[in-house]
């Protein structure tokens, strides 16, 4: 296994800050999620997500230094990713304007809490064991979002909607230079579409792994320089609403940390 106390924090560093954003303001959350379970009209019901959501996060951190703990913490972040991804059974996340599903609107922050999901099943299972389990794991969710909201990108809607993002970024706004919104925007998808293919062949073919990880991740971690580049991302010191969509792509880094693990030389499991 990967240091797991890095694992925690990768876990742990968003569920709190989004614990922070709830504890700060209501309209910081996805009204879909509220009204799905009915806390959208009880006084204070954000406030319950947020505990939820601190109750997770602390659990984890806490059950390093506390073993006992480790099996209901990871119980914990299975049911903060459940709860959100129920949600994905109704019509409210799916653009009608594109045909509904599988046109993801709102839902793009949602489908996220599959990688949290993975990783709460990973901590679950006996260390050194379950090699092949733990990549498919920790692979999926990563597949998973770049197919969905890679896909995405081809979009008109998809492509404003990210415009603000990209200008904003010195790491990506120079394409506006070269490329109108539309183009721009399905390269992006072009090379989330490949980044998911190098990786799951790397996984097969050892030789593509390292460039499979390094072209996944930079996709994940200049998603969190936005939270810098971007103006929107912050308010009075929390994240907004978009600042919350980008922080859980941390996530995503602690899969591909655990599939760097699984299969380098010198960190190979042999699964029973």
């Amino acid at each position: 296994m990967p240091p797991v106390l890095l694992i925690r924090l990768l876990i742990a560093i968003p569920l709190l800050a989004l614990c922070l954003s709830l504890f700060h303001d209501i309209s910081r959350t996805l009204p879909v999620v509220l009204n799905w379970y009915y806390l959208a009209n009880l006084p204070m019901g954000h406030y319950v997500a947020a505990i939820i959501l601190l109750t997770g996060g602390t659990a984890i951190l806490v059950a390093h230094a506390i073993p006992q703990l480790h099996h209901p913490a990871c119980y914990v972040l299975i049911v903060i990713a459940v709860l959100p991804l129920l949600t994905l059974l109704g019509s409210e996340h799916w653009m009608e304007s594109l045909g509904g599903f599988p046109a993801i609107g709102s839902g793009q922050g949602i489908i996220k809490y599959f990688a949290l999901l993975s990783l709460a099943l990973t901590l679950l299972l006996p260390a050194g064991r379950y090699h092949n389990i733990r990549n498919m794991l920790n692979y999926l969710p990563v597949a998973l979002v770049l197919l969905w909201i890679g896909g995405m990108k081809f979009t008109l809607p998809e492509a404003q909607g990210i415009e603000p993002l990209v200008a904003s970024s010195p790491l990506m706004s120079w394409m506006y230079l070269l490329m109108d919104v539309q183009t721009t925007s399905n390269v992006i998808g072009i090379y989330d579409l490949l980044a998911l293919i190098v990786l799951g062949t790397g996984l097969c073919f050892r030789a593509l792994l390292i460039p499979g990880l390094l072209m996944c991740a930079a996709v994940f971690i200049t998603t969190q320089t936005f939270l810098v580049s971007y103006p929107g991302a912050l308010d009075q010191g929390v994240l907004s609403g978009t600042g919350m969509f980008i922080i859980k792509d941390i996530w995503f880094i602690a899969n591909l940390t655990v599939l760097y693990y699984l299969n380098t030389p010198g960190h190979i499991e042999q699964e029973n």
